[in-house]
């Protein structure tokens, strides 16, 4: 596996750390398939707790291929994260080209019911012979 930078973009108090890695024993370069894992963590520098009700992620392939992909929650969980604390999860993204970007947010809740979004910040996904850095 080979590790990225981390990307990091912090929304009305909530932090969003994303570390993307490329997975090689999973991609089939030949088959034009190329395999990514990404590491998120999401802390809560506010006040109080937050809840994190959906996502939307937005994918694209060097080709400029946009995906747009949309549900609750993350891997299963609608995690409430109390004040000071965080939740990390893993997930992967395959694509067809052997470069791309994601970028996103994150639907929050507050203890008073306020609806606001989370920026997840846009990262690469390269392999390691074409690594590029997006801020």
């Amino acid at each position: 596996m080979h590790d990225g930078p981390a990307y990091t973009a912090e929304t009305n108090g909530v932090l969003v750390r994303v570390r993307p890695s490329y997975l090689a024993g999973q991609s089939d370069p030949e088959g034009g398939r190329w395999v990514w894992a990404y590491q998120v963590e999401i802390v809560n520098l506010t006040g109080g707790p937050v809840q994190l009700m959906a996502r939307r992620w937005v994918i694209t392939d060097a080709h400029g291929h946009v995906e747009e992909v949309r549900g609750p929650g993350v891997v299963g969980e609608q995690p409430v994260i109390a004040p000071g604390d965080s939740y990390a999860y893993a997930s992967g993204c395959p694509l067809g080209t052997n470069s791309g970007s994601m970028v996103g947010a994150y639907y929050m809740t507050d203890a008073e019911g306020r609806s606001f979004e989370a920026a997840i910040p846009a990262f690469s996904l390269d392999t390691p012979d074409a690594r590029r850095v997006l801020n």
